[in-house]
């Protein structure tokens, strides 16, 4: 019914566009629909920010994945063909590639694995679109839950390590001079989901559900559409 709306929409709408001022798709978009493709941009283009760091602090790690490259590396990451479905983690999606990329015995690309999951619940957190017209319904719970579970990733990445205390990725270097930019980006990332959670959630008049836990015992929140 849903689409059969919007077919109807677009379809009345379409003779408005003939002047070449304004496309169809535009006239069924409302402003929330716009600054949540707005906050999708910008929260993935922080991903691949995060996901250059890293492979750049850690190199072993695109070759362990065997790529020729970091530049291939990226390439295979972000390819759009794949949705987050990416064949070297072998299912694992979201939380389940975070967790797998922490853990010590992991013998894959631990970037890859970490980002890969990351974007795979920031892809299912937007409903697996990069679009959104008017009958579109972001869950602003689950885009909470999605911030939230960055922070948890975000503190594991800082202090998993290998039995020999050695940390699995290198991420901020805490020198004379602290570089945090990794702690400056995930704050980014997590801040415009959270943004959005609230303007979604006053839009349609929710209410988010707000789970306070400490990072060192913190659990993975549900985020549907990952199995």
């Amino acid at each position: 019914m849903r689409v059969l709306l919007l077919g109807l929409i677009l379809l009345l709408l379409g003779g408005c566009a003939h002047d070449g001022r304004l496309a169809p798709s535009q006239l069924v978009k409302t402003d929330i629909d716009r600054v949540a493709e707005a906050h999708r941009r910008e929260a993935f283009a922080s991903l691949r920010l995060l996901a250059e760091k890293l492979y750049r602090r850690n190199p072993a790690e695109w070759r362990r994945g065997g790529q020729p490259s970091m530049e291939a590396a990226m390439a295979q990451l972000f390819d759009p063909q794949q949705a987050w479905r990416l064949p070297p983690l072998a299912g694992k999606r979201g939380v389940d590639a975070i967790l797998a990329a922490l853990h010590p015995d992991y013998r894959g690309d631990r970037v890859m694995a970490l980002v890969g999951g990351m974007g795979g619940m920031l892809h299912a957190a937007f409903n697996e679109k990069t679009e959104f017209f008017l009958l579109d319904d972001l869950d602003p719970q689950v885009l909470h839950n999605s911030a939230r579970n960055l922070e948890i990733a975000a503190w594991k990445l800082t202090n998993a390590r290998d039995a020999a205390g050695n940390l699995l990725l290198l991420s901020n270097e805490m020198q004379v001079q602290n570089n945090l930019s990794f702690e400056r980006e995930f704050g980014k990332l997590i801040g415009n989901l959270d943004l959005l959670s609230r303007l979604v959630a006053d839009k349609a008049n929710r209410t988010v559900v707000k789970v306070i836990q400490s990072m060192a015992t913190a659990v993975f929140l549900p985020v549907p559409g990952l199995k």
